[in-house]
């Protein structure tokens, strides 16, 4: 058979606006895409599922999608994440307005109807049948910091300016990818995508630095960061300012694993009134305190318990900062980082070393056979912690239960104590796993928190993950009792037989432990430190109205008390 050069061209695939997008996102370092598959978006799929550089990652459901690209973005810097119309959208938007709320720069594109379907207004499925097809675009408003409904002759435009946006601000952005649009015909992109510059003024700069210098003086200077730092990707800035000079630092549990906690430098984490006292008195009595990327909440701050005297306080924000009472803008977080590290080398002043606080006698390792305690197993956890693992906390006695904890070099800590949506972490462990394969998650959550999401647990073993899963059972919503309701019905959860659960949901190949005393944890922690190349599965059984420490503290502080995550 003779095949003509003009059948030949037929033959070639068409380059169309669903390529181009999925070409910008590799360029902005995405290599794989979560999602759900549904009837608007199947033809997208086979895109994704074609490109050279992409590899479709399916979850369980919309929501669960969500929570593993909100954990993938965290450690990547950018993710996105494919829902159908309507029904697959809505179910995301729990995680996508929690990215919003922690700054994580996850791509939301949905797949709706074609334009022509749209044009009749007739009652299509996952529609309100009214005829009305931008009701979850504009939802999308208040959650996302950028959105289109792409049009075939602006589609490529408009997903360079949302993704922009997403780059820029942090936080997500929403695609409504019509099928036909995404099959619409289009060029490849010709250049990268333009990044945005000129965010410092120079005459800002000059003036932040002369009041910083004055402000300094040969005062020993003390830094107090958080979790923008990370997200605005100043952290080299960061660390060169508390390496020029001896510099006393703290993060927020926010900002938890930020910097290196094994530094003689580093004093803890503060929180407030919550706060160890050595931690407390050298924040908010420090001759002068540098606060960079730092949000004060209410579950990190002791309920706003913090007292910083603004009169010695160099606030670093993304786009100004302060002194005293002046502000200096626009000024990028890593420039004023920058300027505050060289006033400290060129003032040829070296401060006084850190007096560490005085060491509490090491508790004696607990007996075999001594029952759990939340004290016991957070100790024994953060022993067991190696350098690269990803430790995911869920909101509620596992991320207070591991805040207070120093971690080792190398560790990064992953929790969501501003929106506090349980079952969180879970398919983030999914998506922060599936970022880094090299890196082992770590991930605790309560037995409340893991009944929401644990459908993930087999996606594990389909991307082939060899996470450390700790859940522990303290029968119920315990955090919920400490707060109220000790013993009330809607505190009770169903109890279920969590060794068995992996293997119910496809782990063919994992070891589940079952720990009530400080032997059997130990154990299980051990055959995980020799398991790497599978799941291990332990269930810690704790006291039921049992609370760490620094939750009992924060706890206690709240009369009445307000609404809670649950």
């Amino acid at each position: 058979m003779i095949v003509t050069d003009a059948a030949s061209a037929l033959a070639e695939p068409v380059y169309t606006v669903g390529d181009y997008l999925l070409d910008r996102l590799v360029e902005l370092g995405v290599s794989e895409i979560f999602g759900v598959p549904g009837d608007y978006n199947l033809a997208f799929l086979d895109h994704i599922v074609a490109h050279p550089h992409l590899r479709w990652v399916g979850s369980a459901n919309e929501l669960n999608a969500g929570y593993a690209a909100d954990g993938y973005g965290r450690l990547r810097g950018m993710s996105a994440v494919v829902t159908t119309f309507g029904v697959g959208e809505l179910s995301a938007a729990n995680a996508i307005a929690g990215s919003y709320a922690e700054h994580v720069p996850v791509v939301h594109i949905v797949g709706g109807p074609s334009k022509d379907a749209q044009g009749t207004r007739r009652a299509l499925h996952h529609s309100l049948g009214d005829g009305d097809f931008e009701h979850f675009f504009r939802i999308s408003r208040e959650i996302t910091c950028a959105q289109t409904n792409l049009m075939p002759a602006t589609a490529c435009r408009e997903i360079d300016r949302v993704l922009s946006e997403v780059r820029e601000q942090k936080r997500p952005g929403y695609i409504l990818l019509s099928s036909d649009v995404a099959r619409f015909p289009t060029e490849p992109p010709e250049s990268p995508l333009p990044r945005y510059t000129g965010g410092t003024s120079p005459r800002a700069l000059a003036l932040f630095t002369q009041a910083a210098t004055e402000l300094i003086g040969e005062h020993q200077l003390t830094v107090l960061a958080d979790l923008l730092v990370h997200r605005l990707h100043a952290v080299k800035e960061l660390e060169a300012l508390l390496t020029a000079d001896v510099v006393p630092h703290a993060t927020l549990m926010w900002g938890k694993s930020l910097l290196d906690e094994s530094s003689p430098n580093f004093l803890g984490i503060y929180a407030g009134a919550a706060s160890a006292e050595h931690v407390r008195a050298a924040i908010e009595q420090a001759a002068v305190l540098v606060t960079a990327g730092v949000v004060f909440t209410d579950m990190v701050s002791g309920f706003f318990s913090q007292h910083i005297d603004a009169s010695r306080t160099i606030d670093i924000g993304q786009y100004q900062s302060t002194v005293g009472d002046q502000v200096f803008a626009p000024l990028e977080m890593g420039a004023a980082l920058g300027a505050l590290a060289t006033i400290l080398t060129r003032r040829n002043v070296t401060s006084p070393p850190v007096t560490p606080p005085p060491a509490e006698p090491a508790p004696p390792t607990p007996a075999r056979d001594a029952q759990l305690t939340q004290q016991m197993l957070w100790d024994r956890l953060c022993a067991a912690l190696t350098p690269g693992n990803i430790v995911l906390a869920d909101q509620g006695t596992s991320f207070y239960g591991m805040a207070d904890h120093r971690l080792p070099q190398g560790v990064t800590f992953i929790g969501q104590p501003l929106w506090g949506s349980i079952g969180y972490t879970l398919p983030a462990a999914v998506g922060a796993a599936v970022a880094h394969p090299d890196r082992r998650a770590v991930l605790l959550i309560g037995d409340g928190a893991a009944q929401l999401t644990v459908q993930e647990l087999g996606i594990f073993y389909r991307e082939r993950l060899s996470p450390v899963i700790v859940v522990v059972n303290n029968d119920g919503y315990t955090v919920e009792r400490a707060i109220h309701g000790e013993a009330a019905a809607y505190n009770d959860i169903v109890r279920w037989r969590w060794t068995d659960v992996p293997a119910a949901l496809g782990v063919t190949e994992h070891d589940a432990f079952r720990a009530h005393t400080y032997g059997e944890l130990d154990d299980a922690l051990t055959a995980a430190a020799q398991r790497q190349d599978r799941m291990v599965f332990v269930e810690v059984v704790l006291p039921r109205l049992e609370v760490p420490a620094l939750l009992g503290q924060l706890v206690g502080s709240l009369s009445p008390p307000p609404n809670s995550p649950r």
